[in-house]
C-alpha cells in the first residue's frame, strides 16, 4: 500500500499515516482528480537536465528549473485528462503503426528500435504509453483547435501581395520567444505587475543577458525549456500579433514586451536568411503492396513479392498484376499507379527506394508501416515549382500560425481553469 501526502491537502482528505514500514510517495502537485509524485518530477526534472547540458545550455537554478518542468507536466497532464474525459482512444494498431513509423524514419526496424531504446536506459513499455498519450493530445488538438482553422485563397492573396511589398518574400527568421503570462481573468495590479517584469527582462538582454538562459528561467511558454527558440519561420509563419515588429527588426534585436490575452511577449531575431528558387522533382510512380497479418507474416509478404518479380522478369504486365495481388486497393485498379508524387508525399522508407531506382527499374521488397512494396518508377520530371511552393506554403504556414495562436489561448484557459495544487516544499 502507498500513501500519498501533500500537506493540509491529505489532511482535508480524511486521510493518515499507518505504519512507517509502508512506501512513502510524497505528491508534489495535485492537478484536478489526479495526483503528480516528487519521484515523477524527479525523473522529468533529470531529463530535461541532461538534455540541456548536451546543449550546452547555462543550467538555471534547480528550484526554477523545477517549477518549470513542473507546469509543463501540469500542461501535459490536464490535455490528458481533457482527451480521455473526450472519449479519445488511440487503438493499438494506431500505435503500433506509429511505431513502425519512428522506427523506419530512424533506419530501423521496430525490433533494432527496442533494442536501441533498452541500450538508451529507456523501457520500451514506457515509451509506448508516452506516444499513446502524445497521440491522444494531438487528435484532442485537432478536435478542439485544427477543425476550427480555416486560410482561405484571400488571406494567402493578400499575404503575399503585403510581403511582396515590404520586400520580405525571400526571408526566413529563426525566433526566440519569451512568455510573461497574464490571466485573462487577471486585475489591473497583476497586469501591471507583469508589464514591469517584462520590461526588466528586456532591460537585462538589451544589456547582454543570455537569452536561452533567461528564457528557461522566466518564460511560461511552452518553448521555454528550449531556450525560447521557435525555429526557422517565413513571415507568413509568425504570429500576427509579432510579424509587423519582427520585419522592422534586425538580427539580435530585442522587441519590446508585446501585449496579448495571454500575456506579454518578448522576441528576439536569433538569425535571418533568404530562400531562392524551388526546382522541385516529380516522380510518377506505381506499386504492389502485401500487407501482413495474423496469415502472412514478414517473410511470407516478401516471399509473394519476389514471386511477383520474377513474373515481371518474364515478361508479365506490372498493372495487371497490381489489379490481381495489390492490397492497397485504392492504386490497384489503376494497375497499382500512384500518379505524380512531390518529394515529402509518400512515407520515408518508401521515397527513399523509389528516389534510387531508374526510369523503368523495379525495387526489391520494400517495408512500410502498411506493409512490404516492390515499387517500379515511369517517369521523371523537373520543374520551377518557385510561385505554387510560394503559395502552399503561405497557406501551411498561416495555418500553422492561426494553430499556435489558438492553441497558447487554449492551454492558459485550461490552465486557468483547472483545479491545481503545488506543494511548494517539494520544488
Amino acid at each position: 500500500m502507498k500513501i500519498f501526502i501533500i500537506g493540509l491537502w491529505l489532511l482535508a482528505q480524511g486521510l493518515g499515516l499507518v505504519a512507517q514500514a509502508e512506501t512513502l510517495e510524497r505528491i508534489v502537485a495535485v492537478v484536478e482528480d489526479d495526483v503528480i509524485l516528487e519521484r515523477e518530477l524527479n525523473q522529468e526534472v533529470a531529463a530535461v537536465s541532461a538534455k540541456l547540458r548536451s546543449s550546452n545550455v547555462m543550467m538555471p537554478p534547480d528550484f526554477v528549473l523545477r517549477k518549470q518542468v513542473l507546469e509543463r507536466m501540469v500542461i501535459d497532464k490536464l490535455q490528458r485528462q481533457l482527451a480521455t474525459r473526450s472519449g479519445i482512444q488511440v487503438s493499438d494498431e494506431m500505435l503500433r503503426n506509429s511505431v513502425a513509423d519512428i522506427a523506419a524514419r530512424n533506419g530501423m526496424s521496430v525490433e533494432d528500435f527496442q533494442q536501441e531504446l533498452s541500450r538508451q536506459g529507456l523501457e520500451f513499455k514506457k515509451f509506448e504509453d508516452n506516444l499513446r498519450n502524445e497521440i491522444a493530445v494531438n487528435q484532442l488538438r485537432g478536435r478542439e483547435i485544427g477543425s476550427r482553422i480555416k486560410v482561405t485563397d484571400a488571406e494567402v492573396a493578400h499575404y503575399m501581395e503585403t510581403q511582396s511589398r515590404a520586400g520580405q518574400t525571400n526571408s526566413q527568421y529563426r525566433l526566440g520567444h519569451i512568455l510573461i503570462a497574464v490571466s485573462e481573468a487577471a486585475s489591473a495590479s497583476a497586469i501591471q505587475k507583469a508589464k514591469e517584469k517584462a520590461d526588466q527582462v528586456v532591460s537585462d538582454l538589451r544589456a547582454g543577458k543570455d537569452f536561452k538562459q533567461t528564457a528557461i528561467s522566466v518564460s511560461n511558454d511552452d518553448n521555454a525549456l528550449k531556450g525560447g527558440d521557435l525555429g526557422w519561420r517565413t513571415l507568413s509563419q509568425i504570429p500576427t500579433l509579432f510579424a509587423d515588429s519582427v520585419i522592422g527588426m534586425n538580427q539580435g534585436e530585442i522587441s519590446d514586451p508585446i501585449r496579448s490575452p495571454s500575456g506579454f511577449h518578448i522576441i528576439k531575431i536569433l538569425e535571418i536568411e533568404g530562400a531562392g528558387q524551388h526546382i522541385v522533382t516529380k516522380t510518377k510512380v506505381r506499386h504492389i503492396l502485401i500487407k501482413t497479418n495474423e496469415l502472412i507474416d514478414d517473410n511470407e509478404a516478401r516471399k509473394r513479392l519476389l514471386t511477383i518479380i520474377d513474373r515481371l522478369k518474364a515478361g508479365e504486365d506490372f498493372a495487371t498484376l497490381a489489379r490481381t495481388h495489390s492490397d492497397d486497393k485504392g492504386s490497384a485498379i489503376n494497375g497499382g499507379s500512384l500518379d505524380w508524387v512531390v518529394p515529402g508525399a509518400l512515407v520515408q522508407p518508401f521515397e527513399e527506394a523509389m528516389n534510387k531506382l531508374e526510369i523503368n527499374e523495379t525495387s526489391p521488397p520494400v517495408q512500410t508501416q502498411f506493409g512490404w512494396h516492390i515499387i517500379q518508377v515511369m517517369a521523371r520530371e523537373s520543374q520551377d515549382n518557385s510561385e505554387q511552393f510560394k503559395k502552399d506554403r503561405v497557406r501551411d504556414e498561416i495555418r500553422k500560425r492561426k494553430i499556435e495562436e489558438e492553441t497558447e489561448l487554449w492551454l492558459r484557459r485550461l490552465r486557468d481553469e483547472a483545479f491545481v495544487e503545488v506543494d511548494m516544499d517539494r520544488l
